[in-house]
């Protein structure tokens, strides 16, 4: 008829009709696709962001509305014991000065708590922030030290843990095998630092709340927004802005919390603005691990041991006291999930104690996991002379459905293993088309070095071949990086691209410079040039994409997160390959430079 209507306009209507049965319908054949699977869908806010018309958090403004800073304190699980305002209210701009409540760690999202400056502008505030005098009682983990506590995690390594995963016997294998490679791999906390630093907009009164803010998980902020006011739900409204970034940082809503319990306490609308140094100081940090690995090898060099120790604190110290464990999703991210055909398996988890707040970050605890076990498979490789491709196609040995049946409740991102089975088949299939298409075995110049990593994560498998030059003085730069991902039936394909090349710098920035550090329980870095990332002159300069082809039935998989946990093993290896030098801890930093 030519008329037209949006599928949201007919949303309530179509909820009203009957299901239909699966087994009755009848679906597009994937050859008359006009869309899924072609590329060729524009992003519909990409002109508005590109052009600087797109609107983030920090974009928002309301009539009369306020600004504000917080002074929170400076050690996790801190209170505040005094303030003394008076400097602070004689700069210009500045209006009020005021407490805002914290909650004892852990308290999941809530806010830590602090003072807060109101001020006609955001300026105004910081300025009078830097002018408050406050005495802070630290609390428990007031001599919390970065460096004191990675030795804590290694000497835990070292000893029996959890056994969250156990296949034949390890110990005797261990024990009867010709050599024994052990690897102890250490990775520190990072931060999220996404371009737009935490940032909400609060407008509470009359027992209703609206808030606009970059958040992750509007109906998490919402509900969370609800119980802090002790208002019903159905008097909260979430409008959520352009991200500015997120990788998990911002599906906590602590920043969108403290702006609503401003705005209640003043009766104005009130925007509560990040510093870079609150982003970095206050984060809900990626936790900090060791990873050990013992690997027994018999005459030939086959592989007929595998013990992995993985200590971190975990997400789920943010959520609950004495939390010393990790959460089940934690284990199901590379640890008892290993897809490698030995024998005798054993997976433990020591515990650890949190001392900062621990949160999601991009790819999670798949970061340090992927990093013990493909940077394994290099040291073995070199110890049995072997090629990296080689040896980690033995490993992965035949196409099979991995089983976990020594594993109680394996998690598997919340897809059921009939649909989204550890396939082993697919994971060579990525590392031969990686290997194949980023020329594998393919000579290099010299200071040049090949290094390869796979991994299975979000039920998507990825496999990256990174090429690593190295000067005479240790610097590095990365010429050309392959990745292939096989994520199922996919949509769009120049989105996937994105996504890799993306995982591919954030990689890189991560094993190069991120690290988190701590001293008397205070995070030691603020900004960038304490926390670099990676700048445009250093990214890779080639990053090719190679998206695996799939059978139309094949259900889809993550995307987002999975390209980022083989990036830094696959790193280490080339740089292994090109120097000699084998990398066990992130960040590179200095280790190379002569």
């Amino acid at each position: 008829s030519g008329r037209r209507r949006g599928f949201g306009e007919l949303a309530a209507d179509a909820a009203k009709e009957p299901v239909p049965s699966i087994e009755g319908l009848k679906l597009k054949d994937p050859k008359d696709f006009r869309y899924l699977g072609k590329g060729q869908v524009s992003i519909v806010d990409l002109r508005d962001i590109t052009v600087g018309t797109a609107q983030y958090g920090s974009d928002t403004r309301l009539p009369g509305m306020k600004y504000a800073v917080i002074a929170r304190p400076p050690v996790t699980g801190g209170k505040l014991v005094s303030f003394d305002s008076t400097e602070a209210m004689k700069v210009s701009g500045v209006e009020k000065v005021m407490e805002v409540q914290g909650w004892p760690w852990p308290s999941k999202f809530q806010p830590l708590g602090g003072v807060a400056v109101i001020a006609r502008n955001t300026g105004a505030a910081i300025k009078g922030r830097d002018a408050l005098k406050i005495v802070w009682d630290d609390g428990a983990n007031g001599k919390y030290d970065s460096a004191a506590y990675r030795t804590e995690l290694e000497q835990a390594a070292r000893k029996p843990g959890l056994v969250v995963r156990k296949e034949g016997d390890v110990d005797g294998a261990l024990k009867g095998a010709d050599k024994v490679i052990v690897g102890e791999y250490y990775l520190p906390h990072l931060a999220h630092v996404s371009m737009e630093t935490p940032v909400a907009v609060a407008n509470v009164r009359d027992g209703k709340a609206e808030i606009w803010a970059p958040v992750q998980s509007p109906g998490g902020t919402r509900e969370d927004a609800a119980k802090t006011l002790g208002i019903p739900e159905d008097n909260v409204t979430v409008n959520v802005t352009l991200l500015g970034g997120g990788f998990g940082r911002k599906s906590k809503c602590d920043f969108a919390l403290e702006a609503a319990l401003i705005s209640k306490a003043i009766g104005a609308p009130v925007k509560v603005q990040w510093t870079r140094e609150d982003d970095v100081r206050h984060d809900f940090l990626h936790t900090v691990s060791v990873e050990r690995i013992e690997a027994g090898l018999d005459k030939s060099g086959k592989v007929i041991a595998w013990r992995h120790r993985s200590v971190a604190p975990t997400i789920a110290s943010t959520f609950a006291a004495n939390a010393v464990h990790a959460a089940p999703f934690e284990l199901g991210m590379g640890l008892i999930d290993m897809p490698f055909e030995i024998a005798n398996i054993q997976c433990e988890n020591p515990e650890a104690a949190a001392h900062a707040r621990i949160g999601w970050f991009r790819s999670v605890s798949n970061i340090p996991r992927a990093f013990a076990v493909q940077s394994m498979v290099g040291e073995l490789a070199h110890a049995t002379n072997r090629d990296q491709k080689d040896m980690l196609l033995e490993l992965i040995g035949s196409p099979r459905l991995v089983k976990l049946d020594s594993v109680k409740d394996p998690w598997n991102y919340g897809e059921p293993f009939d649909s989204y089975p550890i396939d082993t088949g697919r994971l060579r299939r990525v590392v031969e088309l990686v290997a194949d298409k980023g020329g594998w075995g393919r000579s290099v110049p010299r200071g040049h070095g090949l290094g390869i990593a796979v991994h299975r994560s979000f039920v998507s498998y990825i496999a990256t071949i990174v090429e690593v030059a190295v000067d005479d003085k240790g610097k590095l730069s990365i010429p050309r990086v392959d990745t292939a991902i096989d994520c199922g039936t996919f949509v769009n394909p120049e989105r996937i691209q994105s996504q890799i090349e993306g995982a591919a710098i954030m990689g890189l920035s991560l094993a190069k410079y991120g690290e988190i550090t701590f001293k008397d329980g205070k995070v030691q870095q603020g900004n960038f040039d304490n926390f670099p990332v990676v700048r445009i002159d250093e990214a890779p300069l080639v990053t090719n994409v190679h998206i695996v082809p799939v059978a139309a039935d094949t259900p889809p998989s993550g995307v987002g997160e999975p390209g980022v946990p083989p990036f830094a093993p696959a790193l280490a290896n080339a740089i292994f390959a090109a120097t000699g030098k084998r990398i066990r801890s992130l960040p590179i930093g200095k280790q190379l430079e002569t």
